[in-house]
C-alpha cells in the first residue's frame, strides 16, 4: 500500500467564549476527523489550530493533547487573521498526516463553519434520505 503526506482541513464554531463550549466543539471536531478519515495519531506530522480573536479561554491544542496518542503530535495554536465580517467564534485546523493514497481525505466542517466550505461540509446528524458531499483527493 502506498502512503503519501496529505493535508486535512476542518473548522467548527462555538456558541460562547468559555472553556466548556470550546472543549465541546474541539472534541466533536476531532472525533469526527478521526472517524471520517480513520486517522491514527501516529500517522500525523503536525496540527495547526487557529482561532478567531474572540476566543481566548483555552488553547485547542490543550484539548487535543490528552487524547490517546495525541501527546506525541506537534501542535501549534495561532490566532486567525481578523477580517471584518468574517465568521466569529471559529476554530480551524490544518493537519499534515501520512495516509494511504487509496483513501479519500474528508475535510470536516461543522456547525456554522459549514458556511466556509459548503462543498466540503456535511450534516452533523444524517438522515437516511440525506446525501453527503465529500472531498476526494
Amino acid at each position: 500500500m502506498e502512503w503519501r503526506l496529505r493535508a486535512i482541513r476542518g473548522a467548527t464554531t462555538v456558541s460562547e467564549n468559555t472553556v466548556e463550549a470550546i472543549r465541546e466543539a474541539v472534541s466533536e471536531l476531532l472525533d469526527e476527523l478521526e472517524r471520517r478519515n480513520q486517522l491514527q495519531p501516529q500517522d500525523m506530522i503536525s496540527v495547526t489550530f487557529s482561532v478567531t480573536r474572540d476566543l481566548d479561554r483555552i488553547f485547542p491544542a490543550a484539548i487535543a493533547r490528552p487524547r490517546p496518542g495525541w501527546d506525541n503530535v506537534a501542535m501549534l495554536d495561532v490566532q486567525q487573521m481578523h477580517v471584518e465580517g468574517s465568521l466569529q467564534r471559529c476554530i480551524r485546523f490544518l493537519i499534515h498526516a501520512y495516509l494511504p493514497t487509496s483513501v479519500p481525505v474528508h475535510h470536516i466542517y461543522l456547525r456554522e463553519a459549514k458556511k466556509l466550505r459548503p462543498d466540503w461540509s456535511f450534516p452533523q446528524a444524517l438522515q437516511a434520505s440525506q446525501s453527503v458531499v465529500e472531498s476526494k483527493f
